[in-house]
Protein backbone atom coordinates (compact mmCIF):
# COMPACT_ATOMS: atom_id res chain seq x y z
CA UNK A 1 0.00 0.00 0.00
CA UNK A 2 1.01 3.72 -0.44
CA UNK A 3 2.67 5.46 1.96
CA UNK A 4 -0.61 7.12 3.34
CA UNK A 5 1.32 9.78 5.57
CA UNK A 6 3.58 10.81 2.66
CA UNK A 7 0.31 11.61 0.54
CA UNK A 8 -1.11 15.13 0.37
CA UNK A 9 -4.25 16.12 1.03
CA UNK A 10 -5.05 16.38 -2.56
CA UNK A 11 -3.72 12.73 -2.96
CA UNK A 12 -5.68 11.31 -0.37
CA UNK A 13 -9.11 12.89 -1.86
CA UNK A 14 -7.98 10.95 -4.81
CA UNK A 15 -7.23 7.94 -3.18
CA UNK A 16 -10.16 7.87 -0.67
CA UNK A 17 -12.36 8.35 -3.50
CA UNK A 18 -10.92 5.50 -6.00
CA UNK A 19 -11.17 3.54 -3.04
CA UNK A 20 -7.58 2.81 -2.78
CA UNK A 21 -7.70 3.27 1.05
CA UNK A 22 -10.47 4.39 3.80
CA UNK A 23 -10.49 7.01 6.23
CA UNK A 24 -10.33 4.63 9.25
CA UNK A 25 -6.36 3.68 7.14
CA UNK A 26 -5.46 7.07 6.95
CA UNK A 27 -6.41 7.99 10.78
CA UNK A 28 -4.79 4.60 11.68
CA UNK A 29 -1.40 6.12 9.67
CA UNK A 30 -1.37 9.22 10.79
CA UNK A 31 -1.77 8.19 14.77
CA UNK A 32 0.65 5.70 14.62
CA UNK A 33 3.46 8.44 12.87
CA UNK A 34 2.35 10.83 16.13
CA UNK A 35 2.78 8.11 18.30
CA UNK A 36 5.61 7.13 17.29
CA UNK A 37 7.94 10.60 16.17
CA UNK A 38 5.35 13.44 17.97
CA UNK A 39 7.96 12.44 21.56
CA UNK A 40 10.48 14.29 19.39
CA UNK A 41 8.45 17.43 18.12
CA UNK A 42 5.97 17.72 20.56
CA UNK A 43 3.79 19.12 17.97
CA UNK A 44 0.11 17.73 19.35
CA UNK A 45 -0.81 18.98 23.27
CA UNK A 46 -4.15 16.64 23.18
CA UNK A 47 -4.85 13.47 20.56
CA UNK A 48 -8.62 12.62 20.46
CA UNK A 49 -7.43 8.74 19.02
CA UNK A 50 -10.81 7.80 20.12
CA UNK A 51 -12.97 10.19 18.54
CA UNK A 52 -10.96 10.25 15.55
CA UNK A 53 -11.26 6.27 14.79
CA UNK A 54 -14.95 6.97 15.30
CA UNK A 55 -14.75 9.75 12.77
CA UNK A 56 -13.19 8.24 10.36
CA UNK A 57 -15.35 4.76 10.45
CA UNK A 58 -18.56 7.38 10.02
CA UNK A 59 -16.56 8.83 6.77
CA UNK A 60 -16.28 5.18 5.52
CA UNK A 61 -20.01 4.73 5.75
CA UNK A 62 -20.47 7.70 4.21
CA UNK A 63 -18.48 7.60 1.61
CA UNK A 64 -20.77 4.61 0.27
CA UNK A 65 -23.94 6.25 -0.27
CA UNK A 66 -23.13 10.11 0.47
CA UNK A 67 -19.69 11.65 -1.89
CA UNK A 68 -20.63 15.41 -1.16
CA UNK A 69 -18.52 16.36 1.15
CA UNK A 70 -15.25 17.92 -0.07
CA UNK A 71 -12.95 16.81 2.56
CA UNK A 72 -14.54 13.62 3.80
CA UNK A 73 -12.49 11.53 5.73
CA UNK A 74 -9.61 13.44 5.51
CA UNK A 75 -7.28 14.33 9.10
CA UNK A 76 -6.80 17.26 9.83
CA UNK A 77 -5.29 19.20 13.46
CA UNK A 78 -6.85 22.18 15.36
CA UNK A 79 -4.36 25.02 17.02
CA UNK A 80 -5.44 24.85 20.34
CA UNK A 81 -7.15 28.36 20.69
CA UNK A 82 -9.75 27.02 18.52
CA UNK A 83 -12.43 25.45 20.01
CA UNK A 84 -13.65 22.09 19.52
CA UNK A 85 -16.72 20.54 21.62
CA UNK A 86 -15.55 17.77 24.04
CA UNK A 87 -11.89 18.34 23.35
CA UNK A 88 -9.52 20.32 25.82
CA UNK A 89 -8.87 24.08 24.64
CA UNK A 90 -5.54 25.62 26.99
CA UNK A 91 -4.32 28.33 24.70
CA UNK A 92 -1.12 27.00 25.52
CA UNK A 93 -1.76 28.35 28.99
CA UNK A 94 -2.13 27.02 32.65
CA UNK A 95 -4.84 29.43 33.72
CA UNK A 96 -6.89 27.17 30.69
CA UNK A 97 -5.97 23.56 32.30
CA UNK A 98 -8.66 21.44 32.17
CA UNK A 99 -11.05 23.78 30.24
CA UNK A 100 -13.38 21.57 27.73
CA UNK A 101 -15.35 24.23 25.30
CA UNK A 102 -19.01 23.61 24.94
CA UNK A 103 -19.32 24.63 21.52
CA UNK A 104 -17.00 24.76 18.37
CA UNK A 105 -15.64 27.24 16.29
CA UNK A 106 -17.10 28.34 13.04
CA UNK A 107 -14.39 27.74 11.20
CA UNK A 108 -13.72 24.29 12.54
CA UNK A 109 -17.64 23.65 12.42
CA UNK A 110 -17.46 24.38 8.61
CA UNK A 111 -14.57 21.62 8.09
CA UNK A 112 -15.87 18.96 10.54
CA UNK A 113 -19.67 19.54 8.41
CA UNK A 114 -17.21 18.62 4.98
CA UNK A 115 -16.33 15.27 6.23
CA UNK A 116 -12.91 16.29 8.27
CA UNK A 117 -11.72 13.79 10.98
CA UNK A 118 -10.27 16.05 13.82
CA UNK A 119 -6.85 14.09 14.55
CA UNK A 120 -6.42 16.42 18.20
CA UNK A 121 -4.70 19.81 18.95
CA UNK A 122 -1.76 21.30 18.63
CA UNK A 123 0.89 23.20 20.79
CA UNK A 124 0.77 27.19 20.65
CA UNK A 125 3.09 29.70 22.26
CA UNK A 126 0.71 30.93 25.02
CA UNK A 127 -2.56 32.51 23.85
CA UNK A 128 -0.95 32.88 20.61
CA UNK A 129 1.62 35.19 21.97
CA UNK A 130 5.32 34.43 20.49
CA UNK A 131 6.75 33.42 17.47
CA UNK A 132 8.74 30.62 18.41
CA UNK A 133 6.27 27.82 20.09
CA UNK A 134 8.81 28.42 23.80
CA UNK A 135 5.93 30.15 25.47
CA UNK A 136 3.79 27.21 25.70
CA UNK A 137 3.60 26.21 29.41
CA UNK A 138 3.28 22.49 28.54
CA UNK A 139 6.39 22.56 26.87
CA UNK A 140 8.70 23.53 23.49
CA UNK A 141 7.73 22.09 20.34
CA UNK A 142 10.59 21.13 17.88
CA UNK A 143 11.48 21.87 14.47
CA UNK A 144 11.32 18.28 12.44
CA UNK A 145 14.09 19.62 10.07
CA UNK A 146 16.27 20.24 13.24
CA UNK A 147 15.18 19.42 16.68
CA UNK A 148 17.08 21.48 17.99
CA UNK A 149 15.93 24.37 16.88
CA UNK A 150 12.31 26.24 16.67
CA UNK A 151 9.37 25.62 14.47
CA UNK A 152 8.14 29.23 14.76
CA UNK A 153 5.08 30.62 16.26
CA UNK A 154 2.54 30.69 17.65
CA UNK A 155 1.58 28.08 15.23
CA UNK A 156 4.36 26.04 15.72
CA UNK A 157 2.49 23.27 16.48
CA UNK A 158 0.27 23.36 13.42
CA UNK A 159 3.26 23.74 11.12
CA UNK A 160 5.54 20.87 12.69
CA UNK A 161 2.43 18.54 12.38
CA UNK A 162 2.19 18.82 8.95
CA UNK A 163 6.03 19.22 8.12
CA UNK A 164 6.73 15.65 10.38
CA UNK A 165 3.73 13.93 8.15
CA UNK A 166 1.65 13.93 10.53
CA UNK A 167 -1.29 15.32 8.83
CA UNK A 168 -1.80 16.83 5.40
CA UNK A 169 -3.66 20.08 6.88
CA UNK A 170 -3.87 21.89 10.36
CA UNK A 171 -5.32 25.22 10.77
CA UNK A 172 -3.67 27.82 12.69
CA UNK A 173 -4.19 32.14 13.56
CA UNK A 174 -2.48 34.63 12.18
CA UNK A 175 -2.40 37.72 14.50
CA UNK A 176 1.53 39.19 13.40
CA UNK A 177 2.82 36.40 10.73
CA UNK A 178 1.68 33.40 13.17
CA UNK A 179 0.48 31.15 10.14
CA UNK A 180 3.43 32.38 7.60
CA UNK A 181 6.62 32.94 9.88
CA UNK A 182 5.86 28.93 11.19
CA UNK A 183 5.39 27.43 7.62
CA UNK A 184 8.48 29.56 6.71
CA UNK A 185 10.54 27.61 8.99
CA UNK A 186 9.40 24.24 8.85
CA UNK A 187 8.79 24.35 4.58
CA UNK A 188 5.18 24.32 4.53
CA UNK A 189 2.38 26.33 2.64
CA UNK A 190 0.39 28.76 5.07
CA UNK A 191 -2.63 31.23 4.32
CA UNK A 192 -3.13 34.50 6.50
CA UNK A 193 -6.59 34.80 5.37
CA UNK A 194 -7.97 38.89 4.84
CA UNK A 195 -9.14 39.81 8.13
CA UNK A 196 -12.66 39.21 8.25
CA UNK A 197 -12.46 36.42 5.95
CA UNK A 198 -13.10 33.51 8.28
CA UNK A 199 -14.85 33.74 11.27
CA UNK A 200 -12.92 34.49 14.24
CA UNK A 201 -16.40 32.89 16.56
CA UNK A 202 -14.61 29.92 18.89
CA UNK A 203 -11.22 31.74 18.56
CA UNK A 204 -10.15 32.56 21.92
CA UNK A 205 -9.03 36.11 21.58
CA UNK A 206 -5.75 37.76 21.17
CA UNK A 207 -5.79 40.76 19.34
CA UNK A 208 -9.58 41.37 17.90
CA UNK A 209 -8.54 43.80 15.21
CA UNK A 210 -5.84 41.28 13.91
CA UNK A 211 -6.60 37.86 14.33
CA UNK A 212 -7.05 35.89 11.86
CA UNK A 213 -7.75 32.55 11.33
CA UNK A 214 -5.89 30.44 8.50
CA UNK A 215 -4.45 27.14 7.90
CA UNK A 216 -1.59 25.06 6.70
CA UNK A 217 -0.96 22.16 3.88
CA UNK A 218 1.61 20.93 2.12
CA UNK A 219 0.64 23.08 -0.98
CA UNK A 220 -1.51 25.86 -2.15
CA UNK A 221 -3.79 23.08 -3.59
CA UNK A 222 -4.31 21.44 -0.27
CA UNK A 223 -4.50 24.63 1.49
CA UNK A 224 -6.83 26.55 -1.10
CA UNK A 225 -9.50 23.36 -0.10
CA UNK A 226 -9.21 24.35 3.53
CA UNK A 227 -9.27 28.14 3.20
CA UNK A 228 -13.01 27.44 0.55
CA UNK A 229 -14.67 25.59 3.04
CA UNK A 230 -13.98 27.46 6.20
CA UNK A 231 -14.27 31.14 4.67
CA UNK A 232 -17.42 33.20 4.24
CA UNK A 233 -19.76 35.09 6.70
CA UNK A 234 -20.79 34.35 10.22
CA UNK A 235 -23.63 35.79 11.73
CA UNK A 236 -21.91 34.91 15.22
CA UNK A 237 -18.54 37.44 14.57
CA UNK A 238 -19.99 40.67 13.66
CA UNK A 239 -16.45 41.89 11.93
CA UNK A 240 -16.89 38.67 9.47
CA UNK A 241 -16.87 39.89 6.09
CA UNK A 242 -20.06 39.43 3.69
CA UNK A 243 -17.95 38.86 0.62
CA UNK A 244 -17.82 35.82 -2.05
CA UNK A 245 -15.48 33.37 -1.64
CA UNK A 246 -13.83 31.69 -4.40
CA UNK A 247 -14.00 27.96 -5.69
CA UNK A 248 -10.44 27.72 -6.50
CA UNK A 249 -9.95 26.49 -10.18
CA UNK A 250 -6.08 25.64 -10.99
CA UNK A 251 -4.74 25.36 -14.32
CA UNK A 252 -3.90 27.72 -16.88
CA UNK A 253 -1.30 30.70 -16.98
CA UNK A 254 -1.79 32.00 -13.42
CA UNK A 255 1.70 34.58 -13.63
CA UNK A 256 1.45 35.96 -17.50
CA UNK A 257 0.91 39.26 -17.14
CA UNK A 258 0.43 39.40 -13.07
CA UNK A 259 2.41 42.29 -11.75
CA UNK A 260 4.50 41.76 -8.27
CA UNK A 261 6.04 44.54 -6.69
CA UNK A 262 8.97 43.72 -4.58
CA UNK A 263 9.65 46.16 -1.54
CA UNK A 264 12.64 47.70 -0.65
CA UNK A 265 11.73 48.24 2.48
CA UNK A 266 12.03 44.28 2.68
CA UNK A 267 15.23 43.79 1.56
CA UNK A 268 17.40 45.23 4.88
CA UNK A 269 20.63 44.85 6.64
CA UNK A 270 21.01 41.84 9.07
CA UNK A 271 18.60 39.64 6.78
CA UNK A 272 19.86 36.10 6.64
CA UNK A 273 22.07 36.47 3.36
CA UNK A 274 21.01 33.18 1.97
CA UNK A 275 17.07 34.09 2.79
CA UNK A 276 17.80 36.78 0.95
CA UNK A 277 19.55 35.06 -2.03
CA UNK A 278 16.79 31.90 -2.12
CA UNK A 279 13.79 34.79 -2.14
CA UNK A 280 15.05 36.94 -5.08
CA UNK A 281 15.96 33.45 -6.91
CA UNK A 282 12.01 32.76 -6.44
CA UNK A 283 11.24 35.85 -7.41
CA UNK A 284 13.04 35.31 -10.70
CA UNK A 285 11.72 32.19 -11.14
CA UNK A 286 8.18 33.97 -10.80
CA UNK A 287 8.76 36.18 -13.39
CA UNK A 288 10.13 32.91 -15.94
CA UNK A 289 6.48 31.85 -15.60
CA UNK A 290 5.12 35.21 -16.87
CA UNK A 291 5.01 37.73 -13.78
CA UNK A 292 6.24 41.77 -14.51
CA UNK A 293 8.37 42.43 -11.64
CA UNK A 294 8.58 45.40 -10.45
CA UNK A 295 10.55 47.42 -7.27
CA UNK A 296 8.10 49.64 -4.87
CA UNK A 297 8.09 51.13 -1.64
CA UNK A 298 6.02 50.53 1.47
CA UNK A 299 7.84 53.64 3.37
CA UNK A 300 5.97 52.79 6.50
CA UNK A 301 7.23 49.66 6.98
CA UNK A 302 9.64 50.57 9.85
CA UNK A 303 6.91 51.29 12.14
CA UNK A 304 5.19 48.30 11.72
CA UNK A 305 7.04 46.43 14.57
CA UNK A 306 6.25 49.59 17.34
CA UNK A 307 2.91 50.55 15.93
CA UNK A 308 2.18 46.61 16.68
CA UNK A 309 3.69 45.99 19.99
CA UNK A 310 1.25 48.86 21.37
CA UNK A 311 -2.00 47.95 19.53
CA UNK A 312 -1.75 43.78 19.75
CA UNK A 313 -0.18 44.25 23.88
CA UNK A 314 -3.39 46.88 24.56
CA UNK A 315 -5.47 44.36 22.48
CA UNK A 316 -4.73 41.65 24.54
CA UNK A 317 -5.15 43.27 27.75
CA UNK A 318 -8.61 43.76 27.58
CA UNK A 319 -9.02 40.74 26.14
CA UNK A 320 -7.57 38.36 28.68
CA UNK A 321 -8.77 40.54 31.22
CA UNK A 322 -11.74 37.66 31.49
CA UNK A 323 -9.35 35.22 32.97
CA UNK A 324 -9.74 35.57 36.05
CA UNK A 325 -10.33 31.74 38.06
CA UNK A 326 -13.83 32.43 38.17
CA UNK A 327 -15.64 31.20 34.57
CA UNK A 328 -12.64 29.10 33.23
CA UNK A 329 -10.01 26.99 34.54
CA UNK A 330 -8.12 26.71 38.16
CA UNK A 331 -8.64 29.19 40.75
CA UNK A 332 -6.21 29.76 43.24
CA UNK A 333 -7.32 30.22 46.98
CA UNK A 334 -7.34 33.19 48.69
CA UNK A 335 -9.35 34.78 51.37
CA UNK A 336 -11.26 37.55 49.30
CA UNK A 337 -12.32 38.26 45.89
CA UNK A 338 -9.48 40.33 44.49
CA UNK A 339 -6.71 37.90 46.27
CA UNK A 340 -7.94 35.31 44.00
CA UNK A 341 -7.86 36.81 40.98
CA UNK A 342 -4.04 38.07 42.09
CA UNK A 343 -3.04 35.23 42.70
CA UNK A 344 -4.88 33.20 39.92
CA UNK A 345 -3.51 35.87 37.33
CA UNK A 346 -0.22 35.86 38.64
CA UNK A 347 0.51 32.39 39.25
CA UNK A 348 -0.97 30.96 35.66
CA UNK A 349 -0.13 33.18 33.14
CA UNK A 350 3.22 33.06 32.23
CA UNK A 351 6.35 35.75 31.59
CA UNK A 352 5.08 36.73 27.81
CA UNK A 353 1.89 37.21 28.55
CA UNK A 354 2.39 39.06 31.57
CA UNK A 355 4.80 41.78 29.75
CA UNK A 356 2.25 42.24 26.70
CA UNK A 357 0.06 42.55 29.51
CA UNK A 358 1.59 45.25 30.80
CA UNK A 359 2.40 46.67 28.08
CA UNK A 360 -0.36 46.87 26.93
CA UNK A 361 -2.41 48.00 30.27
CA UNK A 362 0.30 50.67 30.57
CA UNK A 363 -0.24 51.52 26.79
CA UNK A 364 -4.40 52.55 27.71
CA UNK A 365 -4.07 53.61 30.74
CA UNK A 366 -4.92 57.73 31.80
CA UNK A 367 -2.24 60.21 30.54
CA UNK A 368 -0.98 57.65 27.98
CA UNK A 369 -3.52 56.45 25.78
CA UNK A 370 -3.46 59.40 23.57
CA UNK A 371 0.15 59.28 23.45
CA UNK A 372 0.73 55.80 22.67
CA UNK A 373 -2.23 53.94 21.67
CA UNK A 374 -4.19 56.71 20.00
CA UNK A 375 -0.52 57.66 17.84
CA UNK A 376 0.10 53.80 16.92
CA UNK A 377 -3.77 53.71 15.15
CA UNK A 378 -2.61 57.08 12.59
CA UNK A 379 0.06 55.28 11.77
CA UNK A 380 -1.18 51.97 11.34
CA UNK A 381 -3.69 53.96 8.80
CA UNK A 382 -0.56 55.06 7.56
CA UNK A 383 0.61 51.33 6.68
CA UNK A 384 -2.30 50.93 5.26
CA UNK A 385 -2.54 53.04 2.91
CA UNK A 386 0.98 52.11 1.93
CA UNK A 387 -0.16 48.60 0.66
CA UNK A 388 -3.90 50.15 -1.11
CA UNK A 389 -1.54 52.59 -2.62
CA UNK A 390 0.99 49.83 -4.04
CA UNK A 391 -2.10 47.31 -5.14
CA UNK A 392 -2.73 50.29 -7.42
CA UNK A 393 0.30 49.77 -9.48
CA UNK A 394 0.81 45.89 -8.39
CA UNK A 395 -1.45 42.54 -7.92
CA UNK A 396 1.10 40.80 -5.52
CA UNK A 397 3.75 41.91 -3.26
CA UNK A 398 6.70 39.47 -2.77
CA UNK A 399 9.10 39.89 0.27
CA UNK A 400 10.43 37.18 2.38
CA UNK A 401 8.65 36.01 4.76
CA UNK A 402 11.05 35.88 7.53
CA UNK A 403 14.59 37.35 8.24
CA UNK A 404 16.46 34.48 9.26
CA UNK A 405 15.47 30.55 9.01
CA UNK A 406 14.49 28.25 12.43
CA UNK A 407 16.78 29.40 15.03
CA UNK A 408 18.07 27.67 18.33
CA UNK A 409 15.62 26.41 20.91
CA UNK A 410 16.37 29.44 23.63
CA UNK A 411 18.50 31.46 21.35
CA UNK A 412 15.93 34.43 21.93
CA UNK A 413 14.13 33.67 25.14
CA UNK A 414 16.19 36.13 27.55
CA UNK A 415 16.33 39.21 24.19
CA UNK A 416 12.13 39.77 23.63
CA UNK A 417 13.55 42.41 20.72
CA UNK A 418 15.16 40.03 19.19
CA UNK A 419 12.22 37.63 19.27
CA UNK A 420 10.09 40.31 17.88
CA UNK A 421 12.25 41.19 14.89
CA UNK A 422 11.67 37.47 13.59
CA UNK A 423 7.82 38.70 13.33
CA UNK A 424 9.31 41.85 11.04
CA UNK A 425 8.28 40.74 7.70
CA UNK A 426 5.21 39.29 8.62
CA UNK A 427 3.33 42.46 10.97
CA UNK A 428 2.19 44.66 8.16
CA UNK A 429 -0.13 42.67 6.52
CA UNK A 430 -1.91 42.27 9.69
CA UNK A 431 -1.97 45.96 10.53
CA UNK A 432 -3.57 46.55 6.88
CA UNK A 433 -6.08 43.43 6.99
CA UNK A 434 -4.51 42.07 4.25
CA UNK A 435 -4.35 38.35 3.16
CA UNK A 436 -0.83 36.58 2.51
CA UNK A 437 1.07 33.26 1.77
CA UNK A 438 4.06 31.27 2.26
CA UNK A 439 5.67 28.36 0.81
CA UNK A 440 8.99 26.71 0.75
CA UNK A 441 11.75 28.18 -1.86
CA UNK A 442 14.64 26.48 -1.10
CA UNK A 443 16.90 25.82 2.08
CA UNK A 444 19.94 27.29 3.52
CA UNK A 445 23.39 25.66 4.05
CA UNK A 446 22.29 23.85 7.16
CA UNK A 447 19.25 22.50 5.17
CA UNK A 448 16.73 24.07 7.15
CA UNK A 449 13.61 25.64 4.56
CA UNK A 450 13.66 29.16 3.33
CA UNK A 451 10.08 30.57 2.69
CA UNK A 452 8.56 33.15 0.11
CA UNK A 453 6.14 35.54 1.08
CA UNK A 454 3.39 36.78 -1.39
CA UNK A 455 0.94 39.35 -0.20
CA UNK A 456 -2.18 40.51 -1.52
CA UNK A 457 -5.49 43.04 -1.75
CA UNK A 458 -8.09 42.32 0.48
CA UNK A 459 -10.09 39.13 0.15
CA UNK A 460 -7.72 38.19 -2.81
CA UNK A 461 -7.18 34.87 -1.68
CA UNK A 462 -7.00 33.23 -4.75
CA UNK A 463 -4.59 35.89 -6.23
CA UNK A 464 -2.38 34.01 -3.84
CA UNK A 465 -2.93 31.10 -4.16
CA UNK A 466 -2.94 30.52 -7.96
CA UNK A 467 0.66 32.32 -7.75
CA UNK A 468 1.46 29.86 -5.17
CA UNK A 469 0.29 27.00 -6.88
CA UNK A 470 1.46 27.95 -10.03
CA UNK A 471 5.42 28.06 -8.34
CA UNK A 472 5.09 24.82 -7.16
CA UNK A 473 4.01 23.21 -10.54
CA UNK A 474 7.91 23.60 -11.55
CA UNK A 475 9.60 23.31 -8.20
CA UNK A 476 10.09 20.62 -6.25
CA UNK A 477 11.09 22.23 -2.53
CA UNK A 478 7.85 21.29 -1.32
CA UNK A 479 7.98 17.65 -1.32
CA UNK A 480 11.14 17.48 0.62
CA UNK A 481 10.66 15.68 3.67
CA UNK A 482 12.31 16.09 7.45
CA UNK A 483 14.41 13.09 8.57
CA UNK A 484 13.99 12.91 11.87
Amino acid sequence: MTDLINLTLTEMQAGLANGDFSSRELVQAALKRIESSDAKTHAFLHLAKESALKQAEESDRQRKTDKRQPLLGIPIAIKDVLSVESLPCTAGSKILEGYVPPFTATSVKKLIEAGVVIIGKTNTDEFAMGSSTENSAYGVTHNPWDLMRVPGGSSGGSAAAVAARYVPAALGTDTGGSVRQPASLCGVTGLKTTYGRVSRYGLIAFGSSLDTVGAFGRTAEDVAQIFSVMAGRDEKDATSADAPVPQIKFGGDALRGLKIGVPKEYFIGGIQPEVEEKTRAAIAQLKSLGAEIREISLPHTEYALPVYYIIAPAEASANLARFDGVRYGPRADADNLWDVFFKTRGGKFGPEVTRRVMIGTYALSAGYYDAYYGQAQKVRTLIKRDFEAAFGDVDLIAAPTAPETAFKIGEHVNDPLAMYLEDVFTLPANLAGVPGISFNCGFDNNNLPVGLQLIAPHFREDLLLHAAHAYQQVTDWHKRSPKF
